[in-house]
């Protein structure tokens, strides 16, 4: 069963890269992407039960992940939604914490974390569906 994800880069070149890794290396599908926060949180909110994990970059075209983060404050129980970024500093990690964020990771060096962390999203959704709780 894979991850119903939705990407927000504003880089095509990591973005094209990231899906291809994870479509390949974690249980994932994604779903679509967003390169600016309103496209991102517009998407998010109309799709609200279609999508199991978000990854969002920092920043992005226009606006910020810390925006998008914000809009998913009341999102399901079962939907994730992780920060992907270069400046993963102690107080950016902090900040998205604060905003209701799962996991930060980042780009440089925790790809490796990342794709286990999708696995284990995954592991989890299916022994909740398979009543294994």
């Amino acid at each position: 069963m894979a991850l119903i994800t939705y990407i927000v880069e504003d880089s095509a070149t990591i973005r094209e890269n990231l899906i291809s890794t994870l479509e390949e290396i974690a249980p994932v599908k994604v779903v679509g992407f967003a390169e600016t926060e309103n496209e991102a949180s517009r998407w998010l909110m109309e799709n609200n039960g279609d999508w199991q994990l978000a990854i969002v970059d920092l920043f992005l075209k226009e606006g910020s992940g810390l925006g998008v983060l914000k809009g998913c404050r009341n999102r399901n129980a079962y939907q994730k939604v992780v920060v992907l970024t270069n400046y993963a500093t102690n107080d950016i990690r902090r900040r998205c914490a604060e905003l209701g964020s799962d996991a930060v990771f980042d780009k440089s060096n925790e790809l490796e974390q990342l794709l286990d962390y999708c696995a284990d999203v995954t592991a989890l959704n299916t022994a909740a569906s398979n009543g294994l709780h």
